[in-house]
């Protein structure tokens, strides 16, 4: 006899590219695999969040980090680079373009105190906390 180990999502993690692939493009998005989507590291620390997102080949003129609304926009255009040998063949496979990530601001977010550094392909954004505010607890009276 010979003993199967059951793995549920076997099938699911095999054919999740598949079907964002059929999802993206039945609803108007790109057709191929070349979409730039940086990663995006989150930490809470006691009096700050900090985002760390990996941008590399990006220059810092081409990065805008905004904050309106309790919404925090990071925009990012990644150039293609100019050849200078055009007799050479290229097997390129970085993406370049443009990145959109919009992020819902926390509640303890201090929007107006936002700061952001970028520095070897890295953009931080530190995000302080609001100094936290006691509940107080109201009497209720009975008439």
């Amino acid at each position: 006899m010979t003993l199967i180990r059951h793995q549920p999502r076997f099938f699911i993690s095999r054919w999740h590219p598949d079907f964002d692939r059929l999802l993206s493009e039945s609803l108007g998005g790109p057709t191929d695999d070349t979409v730039w989507t940086p990663s995006v590291d989150v930490n809470e620390e006691n009096d700050r969040f900090l985002l760390s997102v990996d941008m590399p080949g990006v220059e810092a003129k081409d990065i805008e980090v905004s904050a309106d609304d309790g919404v925090l926009t990071i925009r990012a255009e990644r150039l293609t680079r100019a050849r200078a040998d055009r007799d050479s063949v290229d097997n390129v496979k970085s993406v370049c373009g443009t990145f959109l990530r919009r992020l819902t601001l926390p509640v303890a977010a201090q929007a107006d105190a936002i700061k952001a550094h970028y520095a070897n392909g890295v953009l931080e954004i530190d995000i302080p906390k609001q100094a936290r505010v006691e509940t107080k607890r109201i009497p209720v009276t009975i008439n």
